[in-house]
């Protein structure tokens, strides 16, 4: 469409924030001297001042401007920002009993700093705060929130005399005009133009505020151009210089370099121009020579006329005034025009007459007038226009925003405080500060309802009604229908009170115009709002019908013809929009809702139109598509610029070069703000185009008129237009909702892609939030993309970029374009809620990126804990991967992430989701999908089977597991579940399944895994040894189990030195020999297992020596075999060790490796000596050792004293004597003695070696031998008892042993010698051990010194003389008797 942006109507958008009201900073000041002055004594006023930077793009103030309001002695100063979130940006400054006039703020900058001017009924003041840009510096700015300029207001000096200054009594202030200007002059004087007493101007001059200076008042009158100052003044009344016809009722100031012309709009209906340099009076214009007059205006006081300026360097000066008439007002505009000779005159531009009644606030540029009235209903009015181009006086009309409804209808199936809370809080129709007065009000004043947010205000405002409802129903029981009313009237009575306030800050007190970026802006009480153009579709169908008659068809199209049906086309739409009920449109709003056929509600309604057509509008209908020319194209086009459909190409941005002056434009709350609403608005507009297009067609559908079709083109065409109008109503209507979607709040500190907002205005719907996270990046990157473009140069035109803005964001939104952004930011948000109800309402007829909506769909589910239907929603997304844009960067693969075909990718994806949010079973079930397409791809194969089998093995369905494990078709996966199988089942104890599975081709693989973990693991944790033990019994290979069990038996004894590891030890070498026997005996046997327990294990590290080097591992081993009986033996020798532990706990560090020999030596000296006979038996070993042992304690206990004694008794208790005698006279020394005798006999050895080794340790320890011993010996080798006496020198006890071993020869004591048959000639032969007792002679003889040593040799040698005569005897006698 052709129209320019200015020849359009204009759309209000609400900037204030939905969130909690911003926080106002007080600062109170009581000027001295002054008289308070009487409440209420001028209205309400409001202002706005613009940054002469504001439009340039690389400034620190682009997009920043200040706006006020004053009531009474308040002020309150908040500076705004469409880039940055403003921190400290609000101030109320209230100077006590001092009325500000209204329009009695100005805002002035200079250099280095910002000048706030203040005019009230009593003083002047000037405020100085340092100006943004020194603040600052524009390139630093990177973040999404900066101090306002009202930081440091609070070291502002307010009572420094040279910033504030009394009005004088004289002139004095006139009491029946409000005007006012200010100003600051070249040198930094602070001027101010007050209306006096006496019926002139005054100025009253501050000094610069950094150089001494005096106070000046000046008066400008006609009669002379000489300054009085203060001092002589005399009022210009009593001279009769002028009169009260002087009184300036507006004021306005155009500043120059060395000077200052000052406008004043008179009660006399003239405009007089002055020069305050020179104190002159350089104009005077009668402007009711521009307006029709009577004498009655003539005469009449002019106290409703306005003055306004607007300046362009192009231009020069322009003059705006409006002429107050009752009922009527005129607007002139003028052209200040000099001469050489410093004459000025004004040139009539233009005059534009409006009926309003009354004016509020107007403003002027060097082309267009902007107007507020208030109607005679009280409602707000504002229009603008074009003076120069619009000749015909037309007015382009404002279509404001309306007060919410008077009335919430509440039907009887509702709950009235779900209907009430869900009106009430419907973004953009009430304010939280109205709702938050209205809540302190229904409270009864209390203040604990500040700075709340949304959520928590919904809360306040249930509970107060609800609280209040309850305190004021009655006890008894009511009705249903009791109650439900009782509701109602609660709830309407906190609404009324809502809309009693929302109206009061809704209330526009002033225009502000920004003449830099031609930004226009409604100044309320409590907010404040902007005007931005509409589109031509909307302008069309929002202009009131006589507005609409007298539209310029030549400004919609280049094409006359097609613009005339356009417009009839709209002037159709409009008869149907009007006729629509509410009950009408609520059937096409449920249709939507309820994913039902638009087309067929548009046939309900349009039934129900025909049926209470009352007021023949259907006539009329017909009668203006008569005047169509082409109903079916004027329709396209109509379809065709409200369709956002682009495609990926269009909609993708181009990479933006973060310029950092571009990273924040348009950022901040007020600006989302501002852009959302006017998405919404422009939605709900269309969604009510659409509407009343879809029941024009079905109207046209069965009208069925050739004539009015325009030929035989009716059913195709206009059922292809149906279908056309359906969609773009069903996306108007989804864009609206989702603008009023409210954000969750969320409680959790780990969202994945949207950081929590701590912003001074957060956003609140799903909208903004996508517009402020994402959308708006792309589309400044689009709208700031030339290459070429210097961003310096660069001015912002506001109406030209707000509609830019809007028309690329809604595309962004627009459900049928390729791309996927909003719902993506919805899930990066942990939106779900808002994401289900998006795609609920688009999937059954949006049928683009239905992959990626199925996909998003399925994520909701997950988070909602309905898993099944999640896994649904996967599949279903599975079949568009590959055609849809999100979907494919979705499965972009990761850096080392192995490249498969897109759709294995997507399933892969989905399986991590899956199995990071912990759904095992859905990861199972969509695997088992995904190996179907991964047929042809054994590496895809392996990853899903062993993904298969783990989660299996999570569920604990082990047999499930197995048979995953031995369809992968990887041998290293394989193996690797394999052995994730053995330890996940041995850890859950499920051995009988691990044992019971066939392993068909993985036998070996098996007893490897099982070998190496029972080799590697802690044997009194683990039980891999036993595991394979049943292993092999399970399959009757029983020398393997015998193998198993006796390795495990021999590293229990290395390893475990405990008492329960011999115990395990001896039942492991039990179950080894169980094993061989249940073999054929030539089988019995198996190989020893490898010393000292090397084994190559997978993984295992080398082994290196104590000076890090490896050691190198032996080529070959000696291959020992052992049969059972040596598995006997050990099982013996375990046994032992066993029972010495179980005496002797401290033995067992040393006893579970000890060889029979080391465990021999530990049993005797434990005092186990029948233990020790025992393994000295089994292994064939002499008993020396033992005979040694218990010598030793018999010759301890000997020599020890009572607690050898003590002791002895244990270890004699453990051994069998064959009686023990426990009389009192029996000792344990007694005892010992006895055992070592019994042992004695009871073992006999070859050449009494056991007696040789019980005397040997006897003598040694230098014991005396007892005579048992003696005795029994002498049986046994007398002659190596000799001998022993004569190696330990005992010579006495050798001469008593010979004599007695000679007798005993001779037959004396024979027996007690062991000698059968003495010396006889009949008898055999018998023999002494000559050469000992020849060493004994030779010994007696050496030590003849000693007298009792020759006694003895003496002896024996004379019993050795009488023993040779006795044989000789014999010996004849034997030869005599053989012969």
């Amino acid at each position: 469409m052709a129209a320019a942006l200015a020849e359009r109507s204009c759309l209000e958008l609400s900037g204030a924030a939905r969130g909690p009201p911003r926080r106002v900073r007080e600062v109170v000041f009581s000027p001295p001297g002054t008289v308070p002055a009487p409440a209420g004594r001028y209205g309400d006023s409001a202002g706005g001042f613009c940054y002469q930077e504001s439009a340039q793009l690389a400034a620190v103030t682009r997009n920043r401007f200040i706006r006020w309001t004053t009531s009474g002695d308040e002020v309150e100063l908040v500076e705004e920002s469409l880039d940055i979130n403003l921190l400290n940006n609000a101030v109320r400054l209230r100077i006590q009993g001092c009325p500000l006039l209204p329009g009695g703020v100005h805002v002035c900058e200079v250099q280095s700093h910002l000048v706030i001017l203040l005019a009230t009924a009593q003083t002047v003041h000037r405020l100085l705060l340092p100006h943004p840009a020194r603040m600052y510096r524009s390139e630093l700015i990177t973040e999404s929130q900066m101090q306002s300029v009202f930081t440091d207001i609070g070291k502002v000096n307010f009572r420094d005399p040279s910033n504030y200054y009394m009005i004088p009594n004289v002139p004095g202030l006139a009491s029946n005009s409000v005007a006012s200007a200010a100003w600051l002059s070249s040198e930094g004087e602070a001027l101010f133009a007050l209306p006096s007493a006496s019926g002139g101007i005054f100025v009253l001059k501050l000094p610069p505020h950094d150089a001494p200076g005096t106070i000046s008042i000046v008066e400008l009158k006609q009669s002379s151009v000489m300054q009085r100052f203060l001092t002589g003044w005399m009022p210009t009344a009593i001279r009769g210089d002028c009169g009260p016809s002087d009184l300036p009722i507006s004021l306005s100031v155009h500043c120059l370099d060395h000077d200052a012309f000052l406008f004043a709009l008179c009660q006399d209906h003239k405009l007089r121009m002055w020069s305050y340099k020179d104190q002159m009076c350089l104009m005077v214009a009668d402007l009711l020579e521009f307006m029709p007059v009577s004498r009655d205006l003539r005469l009449a006081a002019g106290t409703g006329h306005r003055l306004r300026l607007a300046f362009s360097q192009s231009l020069g000066l322009y003059l705006g005034v409006y002429m107050h008439a009752p009922k009527r007002g005129q607007f002139c505009v003028f052209q200040l025009v000099s001469t050489e000779s410093n004459r000025y005159s004004l040139d009539h531009i233009s005059s534009l007459f409006s009926s309003q009644e009354t004016l509020v606030d107007f403003a002027l540029t060097s082309a267009e007038i902007w107007a507020l009235w208030h109607n005679e209903e009280n409602q707000t009015v504002v229009k603008y226009i074009n003076f120069e181009q619009n000749v015909a006086g037309q007015w382009n009309q404002v279509f404001v925003q309306p007060l919410p409804e008077e009335e919430v209808t509440v039907r009887h199936d509702q709950d009235p405080r779900e209907t009430y809370l869900e009106y009430l809080f419907m973004p953009g129709r009430f304010t939280n500060a109205a709702i938050q007065k209205a809540l302190q009000i229904f409270s009864q004043g209390t203040d604990r309802h500040l700075d709340l947010t949304w959520d928590e205000l919904k809360k306040e405002v249930t509970l107060a009604v609800e609280s209040e409802f309850h305190s004021s129903a009655t006890e008894y029981e009511c009705s249903p229908e009791e109650f439900w009313q009782l509701q109602v009237e609660f709830w309407s009575k906190f609404y009324a009170c809502c809309l009693q306030y929302q109206e009061a800050l809704s209330r526009p007190l002033a225009l502000h115009l920004n003449p830099y970026t031609n930004m226009v802006c409604l100044l309320k009480k409590g907010s404040l709002s902007f005007l931005v153009p509409c589109s031509m579709v909307d302008h069309l169908y929002l202009l009131s019908s006589e507005h609409l008659l007298t539209e310029d068809d030549a400004a919609i199209f280049d094409d006359l013809e097609m613009s005339r049906d356009v417009v009839c086309l709209v002037q159709c739409l409009r008869l149907i929009g009007e006729s629509i009920s509410m009950e009408m449109a609520f059937i096409m709003e449920m249709a939507c809702s309820r994913l039902q056929p638009p087309e067929k509600a548009a046939e309900q309604i349009l039934e129900d139109l025909i049926a209470n057509d009352t007021e023949n509008v259907m006539e009329d209908i017909h009668s203006k598509l008569q005047e169509i020319r082409n109903p079916i194209h004027a329709i396209g086009v109509l379809i065709r610029e409200m369709d956002y459909e682009t495609d990926a190409d269009t909609e993708r941005a181009q990479p933006l070069n973060m310029r950092m002056n571009l990273t924040q434009l348009y950022g901040s709350g007020t600006a989302v703000n501002v852009v959302c609403w006017g998405v919404c608005k422009i939605a709900t507009i269309r969604f009510l185009i659409c509407r009343d297009l879809l029941i024009l067609q079905q109207l046209l559908l069965r009208l069925g008129d050739p004539m009015v079709m325009g030929g035989g083109q009716l059913f195709q065409s206009q059922q292809d237009l149906l279908h056309r109008t359906s969609p773009l109503l069903l996306s108007y209507y989804l864009i609206r909702e989702s603008n009023l979607q409210h954000l969750s709040v969320l409680e959790l500190a780990d969202t994945t892609a949207i950081t929590p907002h701590k912003l001074v205005s957060s956003p609140q719907t799903i909208v903004e939030l996508f517009f402020q996270e994402v959308a708006r990046k792309h589309i400044i990157s689009r709208l700031f993309s030339q290459p070429n473009t210097s961003l310096a140069e660069t001015s912002l035109n506001w109406p030209h970029l707000i509609t830019a803005i809007v028309a690329d964001f809604l595309p962004l939104l627009w459900p049928s374009n390729p791309g996927f952004l909003f719902p993506e930011c919805l899930m990066g948000s942990c939106q779900y809620t808002q994401l289900q109800e998006y795609i609920r309402l688009l999937q059954p007829w949006c049928h683009v990126n239905m992959g990626s909506c199925c996909f998003m769909m399925g994520r909701c589910y997950l988070v909602m804990g309905e898993g099944h239907k999640a896994l649904d929603c996967f599949c279903q997304a599975a079949s568009e991967v590959g055609r849809e844009e999100f979907l494919d960067r979705l499965i972009q693969a990761e850096e080392g992430e192995m490249v498969s075909t897109p759709r294995l990718q997507y399933y892969n994806k989905v399986l991590r989701l899956l199995d990071m949010i912990g759904l095992p079973e859905l990861v199972i079930q969509l695997a088992t999908l995904a190996i179907m397409e991964a047929a042809d791809d054994w590496r895809s194969q392996a990853t899903l089977r062993t993904c298969i089998f783990k989660h299996h093995l999570d569920l604990g369905h082990n047999s499930e597991a197995y048979v995953a494990l031995t369809q992968n078709p990887d041998p290293s996966r394989q193996l690797d579940c394999l052995r994730q199988l053995v330890v996940v089942l041995c850890e859950r104890s499920q051995l009988q399944d691990l044992v019971e599975f066939p392993y068909i081709n993985l036998h070996n693989e098996v007893v490897g895994i099982i070998e190496s973990h029972a080799r590697a693991v802690d044997l009194m944790t683990h039980n891999y040894y036993e595991l394979l033990y049943a292993f092999h019994i399970y399959r009757h290979n029983y020398r393997k189990a015998g193998t198993v069990m006796f390795e495990y038996g021999m590293r229990l004894g290395r390893e475990v030195r405990t008492l329960r590891g011999l115990q395990k030890q001896g039942n492991c070498f039990l179950a080894a020999i169980n094993c061989l026997r249940l073999i054929r005996p030539e089988y019995a046997w198996i190989v020893q297992p490898a010393s000292g327990a090397v084994y190559e294990r997978p993984g295992a590290s080398p082994k290196r020596s104590h000076d890090g080097e490896c050691t190198a591992i032996p080529t070959t081993r000696q291959i020992e075999i052992l049969e059972l009986e040596d598995l006997e033996r050990e099982c013996v020798l375990a046994q032992i060790r066993l029972t010495l532990v179980q005496h002797d706990l401290s033995t067992a560090a040393v006893a579970g490796s000890s060889t029979p020999e080391e465990t021999v030596a530990l049993l005797v000296r434990a005092g186990l000596f029948d233990t020790a006979i025992s393994l000295c038996q089994t292994f064939k070993l002499p008993l020396t050792p033992i005979f040694e042992g218990l010598t030793f304690k018999c010759i301890k206990l000997q020599l020890g004293g009572e607690a050898a004694q003590a002791e002895a008794w244990d270890w004699l208790a453990a051994n069998q004597l064959s009686a023990l005698v426990t009389t009192k006279e029996s000792s344990a020394t007694d005892e010992a003695w006895r055992l070592l005798s019994s042992y004695l006999e009871r073992y006999p050895s070859q050449n009494s070696l056991y007696h040789r080794c019980v005397i040997n340790k006897l003598m040694a320890h230098g014991i005396p031998l007892p005579n048992w011993l003696i005795n029994s010996y002498k049986k046994v080798d007398a002659a190596e008892l000799l001998r022993l006496y004569l190696n330990y020198d005992l010579l006495e006890e050798a001469v008593d042993l010979v004599l007695e071993y000679v007798d005993a020869v001779l037959g004396k004591g024979h027996q007690y010698f062991g000698i059968e048959f003495p010396l006889s000639a009949t008898a055999p032969m018998v023999w002494l051990p000559y050469t000992a007792i020849d060493q004994l002679l030779q010994a007696l003889r050496e030590s003849a010194t000693n007298q009792h040593n020759i006694v003895l040799y003496q002896k024996v040698h004379d019993k050795m003389e009488d023993y040779q005569q006795k044989v000789s005897v014999a010996t004849r006698d034997r030869l005599y008797r053989r012969n």
